[in-house]
């Protein structure tokens, strides 16, 4: 489970993955990163970024995908006693001192989808893509690989890409490429909602054993 963005740039392995995919040239690849996609309206400064831009410039055209990198939040006290015993310890990792879990509300509907809703219509009136970049644990907590994926990029507006990690007899663990897909975004935001209101008498019991006194 990738807890941190920063851990999905290794070896640059998502912008080259999305180029293989949309079948860039290897050597013409460039990527551009945080680029600015909205303004206030009151201040016109930047109010909204996209992750990375993947693109191709070959000739006098310009092919561009969005991608958007996506980790799992964590609920639980934070990790500073930790990175403070990392430091102290040379490095070496102790065992947590705290109970945490993931998140994958925060980071699916909370997070993700709010952003993908913003984004990929605008990009589709433009006629571009946007791709979005997940560890398989992730994609596993909102439904995993649809029963018949798809490679066509015309049968949808997002890039699903699934990365693994592994060894291979190597350390530390590594990305590896897992498993990619098309989806349209109103599919992309029934997965990431994952949920369905519960019937009003187990709301009304739930609210009643909540209803305290004002103090």
């Amino acid at each position: 489970m990738i807890v941190c963005p920063r851990r999905f740039e290794q070896d640059g392995l998502p912008a080259r993955w999305l180029g293989d995919i949309v079948g860039f040239n290897a050597n013409e690849v460039q990527v551009a990163t945080e680029v600015g996609f909205m303004q206030g309206t009151e201040t016109g400064r930047p109010a909204g970024k996209i992750d990375m831009v993947v693109a191709s410039t070959a000739g006098d055209a310009m092919q561009w995908f969005g991608l958007e990198v996506q980790a799992v939040y964590f609920s639980g006290p934070g990790m500073q006693t930790e990175f403070e015993r990392l430091r102290d310890n040379a490095g070496q990792a102790a065992f947590p001192d705290a109970v945490r879990r993931p998140d994958w509300r925060s980071s699916s509907a909370k997070r993700l989808m709010p952003q993908l809703q913003i984004k990929v219509p605008t990009l589709r009136r433009w006629q571009a893509k946007m791709a979005v970049v997940v560890d398989q644990p992730f994609f596993e907590s909102v439904g995993g690989a649809s029963a018949n994926p798809s490679h066509d990029l015309g049968d949808g507006d997002i890039i699903w890409m699934v990365v693994g990690l592994a060894t291979d007899g190597r350390e530390p663990y590594h990305l590896t490429r897992h498993h990619w897909e098309v989806q349209t975004l109103e599919a992309s935001s029934e997965r990431l909602l994952a949920a369905k209101t519960i019937q009003q008498q187990a709301f009304l019991n739930l609210l009643r054993q909540k209803l305290k006194p004002i103090a």
